[in-house]
């Protein structure tokens, strides 16, 4: 494919237009307070009368910054001062975050609440600060709450609209001409609507003729990877394997570099899962063998773990997650659902987290010809896992308290992938 001169981070991040801070409606330099403190008057005749604790502006924004993203939307409702101050541009960036939804597609790109099923998304799915750019674009990873997007110069001839597509069968929305080729690859942040163009992976260094003229036709630049560190949300890898024998060259964007850097794989491991996760500054992905490789940034600290022997079939391989700081790996064999957390890594221990039967979650008594179920994503937070059966219904399930919750049940929404916002602009 090909590319542009490479750039840094564009787009002004200005997701604040509606902003009602930015209003004329600003918040007194104190407000009413949290408390109603009833008083008891000295006759005795039980009449009471509010006392008022006037908070100063900045104390109760540094509070009101430590406060769940969802609970400051409910603030919001309390009054128009209230309104304006949990709007707050530096409130709403420093909020603890949570999964608010799932980017999903569905003729475009979509975007489905989970924090409260209905109303308008908490960022737009169509990403309309690439328009000005692009004519087309496909979301292929998220990665907490970061997307990485192939994006076209050229429209899709069958787009109806930016970001919309006709009823039909998705894979024809790949089906178009030489220009198909010929895009970029973008990381960005919906929230913010920054977003940065990645250079092109460099050409692979051969060291004689004879390597070249064996190796060459086979060094195939596979999948790109992104990783984001939830601590640090303005950091973010993407990671690229260069597959071929003789070949064992790894690439390695970095945002704080924004450069591309190499590394020498020390295992004879072959990447073919199109996740890969970035977790303690390691970046962590899986391998033809049905093992974990791990490789930290400098790409000298190499390590191999075995996955749960529960998961060694070559043909169903697991997908994976990251929850509470824990990697997860799961698998659907015969509707039955196996979860596992790997919580010791130096030892790589991995601990059977859960074993349900699919046809029970979604309540019923066979499966029917070409149905088909699976775990598609963990909650980053908490023991929730998501499952579908790619037609109809989607619901998730808590591993500890063993409840079901119905999420979709009318096959609009039938997979996704996670997303958790954030507001903290790149520097």
């Amino acid at each position: 494919h090909g590319h542009k001169e490479p750039a840094s981070t564009h787009g002004d991040g200005d997701q604040d237009q509606e902003d009602p801070s930015r209003s004329s409606l600003l918040p007194p330099s104190s407000l009413p307070g949290l408390a109603v403190v009833p008083v008891e008057s000295e006759n005795k005749k039980r009449k009471h009368e509010q006392a008022q604790v006037f908070i100063p502006e900045g104390v109760l924004m540094e509070i009101l910054s430590r406060v769940p993203y969802r609970s400051l939307c409910r603030f919001k409702c309390v009054s128009r001062p209230w309104l304006a101050l949990c709007s707050d541009h530096g409130v709403r960036k420093r909020s603890p975050q949570t999964l608010s939804g799932f980017f999903h597609f569905n003729r475009g790109w979509r975007f489905h609440n989970y924090l409260s099923g209905k109303g308008p998304p908490m960022v737009d799915p169509g990403l309309p600060f690439l328009r000005g750019t692009y004519g087309h674009f496909e979301v292929e990873q998220c990665s907490t709450s970061l997307l990485l997007c192939r994006c076209w110069k050229a429209p899709h001839p069958k787009l109806l609209g930016w970001n919309s597509f006709p009823k039909g069968r998705a894979v024809e929305r790949f089906r178009w001409g030489a220009e198909a080729d010929q895009f970029d690859y973008v990381v960005c942040n919906p929230a913010t609507q920054q977003w940065a163009l990645l250079p092109p992976v460099p050409p692979v260094e051969l060291h004689n003729q004879k390597q070249a003229d064996d190796d060459l036709f086979r060094a195939i630049t596979g999948h790109y990877f992104l990783g984001s560190d939830p601590a640090v949300p303005s950091r973010f890898v993407v990671f690229v394997p260069v597959f071929g024998i003789g070949l064992p060259v790894t690439w390695i964007y970095s945002s704080e570099t924004r450069g591309w850097t190499s590394i020498r794989c020390q295992l004879d491991a072959y990447v073919n899962n199109p996740r890969c996760f970035f977790l303690n500054g390691t970046i962590l992905y899986f391998c033809n063998f049905l093992s974990i490789v791990t490789v930290n940034m400098e790409g000298n600290v190499w390590r191999e773990m075995k996955l749960p022997p529960a998961m060694t079939n070559i043909y169903l391989g697991p997908s994976f997650g990251q929850s509470q700081g824990c990697l997860y790996a799961w698998r659907t064999d015969d509707c039955q659902l196996s979860v596992w957390a790997l919580e010791n890594y130096d030892t790589g221990q991995w601990t059977l987290r859960c074993t349900v039967g699919c046809l029970e979650l979604f309540g019923r008594d066979c499966r029917k010809e070409n149905e088909v179920y699976w775990m598609f994503a963990i909650h980053p937070d908490c023991d929730l896992i998501f499952l579908t059966d790619g037609k109809e219904k989607t619901l998730s399930y808590d591993m500890n308290n063993k409840k079901v919750h119905v999420i979709c049940a009318s096959g609009d929404f039938p997979v996704g992938l996670p997303y958790t916002p954030c507001f903290e602009e790149w520097t």
